[in-house]
């Protein structure tokens, strides 16, 4: 039973990191950025005609704005205040760094006039990302879309550009990195891998060239599953001959011993036939 299965690479994109910018103006942002990365969070406009700002993650103070002057209350250098665009800028992001923030905004009484927050997630980004096929019940195919790193990964399917349908998948979920094709398909296969700070692919060609089902034993072992054609190193059986060139061979075989036990007796034959002469020319020389 015939079935299609992916072996030629085409081609690989490296994982690439999103954008890592965020609009903080409006309350409960939720913001992303990539684990060692950086980002930006845009917090407010016009924050010169804001007398006095505080911004806090986890009730922890991290920056106070005071009359046009911005006092740090942390000694992470890390993190950078620009008050010509109103963004914090975090750089090398770590997993910690992942949570509430806060923004405080008091009048020039004193007085909270606004309150607002954020929330950051740092994720690690996707990537080498790797297709891997293999062949299953009835000859449909497993093909496996690994990546190494990633949080929060999620997957799409596509072949020649179009999602995978029903008639092409023998099973549904095409949104997991297991998927299960039926047979007879060819076309250009692409798993993309992508979370919110980063995305990635692998594509490959994807031809008929086959499953089969072998049922032998090898070494004592017994062995009864569906593999790769192309790729079947087990149960290859010894070329045979077929039986009506059995005879032949035989007669041939036959015919070449009576050759050379006639060869060698006249090899012997005319060897001692001249060891003879070579005595009677002695004797007669004598």
């Amino acid at each position: 039973m015939k079935a299609v299965v992916g072996v030629l690479l085409m081609w690989f994109r490296v994982s690439q990191a999103v954008e890592p910018y965020c609009d903080g103006r409006q309350d409960g942002a939720q913001c992303y950025g990539a684990l060692g990365g950086a980002v930006d969070l845009l917090l407010m406009d016009n924050f010169s005609e804001v007398p006095r700002f505080q911004w806090k993650k986890n009730s922890y103070p991290l920056f106070m704005w005071r009359v046009n002057n911005i006092i740090s209350s942390t000694k992470e250098s890390r993190f950078l205040f620009f008050p010509s665009n109103g963004t914090v800028r975090i750089n090398n992001l770590r997993r910690n760094d992942s949570g509430e923030y806060e923004l405080e905004i008091y009048d020039k009484n004193g007085r909270l006039s606004a309150q607002k927050t954020l929330e950051l997630f740092v994720q690690a980004p996707v990537s080498s990302v790797q297709l891997v096929s293999e062949c299953v019940s009835q000859g449909n195919i497993k093909v496996s879309c690994l990546s190494e790193g990633g949080d929060s990964p999620h997957y799409d399917w596509t072949l020649d550009g179009h999602t995978l349908t029903d008639s092409e998948l023998f099973s549904r979920n095409n949104e997991t990195n297991i998927i299960f094709l039926t047979q007879n398909m060819s076309g250009r296969l692409v798993c993309s891998v992508r979370n919110k700070v980063s995305d990635s692919f692998k594509e490959i060609k994807i031809y008929d060239y086959g499953c089969i089902f072998i049922n032998c034993t090898s070494n004592g072992i017994q062995i009864s599953k569906w593999v790769h054609k192309e790729n079947n190193i087990l149960c290859v059986e010894p070329t045979t001959v077929p039986g009506y060139i059995r005879p032949i061979i035989v007669g041939v075989l036959e015919a070449l011993v009576i050759v050379l036990v006639v060869g060698i007796t006249f090899v012997c034959a005319h060897k001692k036939k001249k060891n003879v002469k070579v005595e009677e020319d002695y004797q007669e020389l004598t």
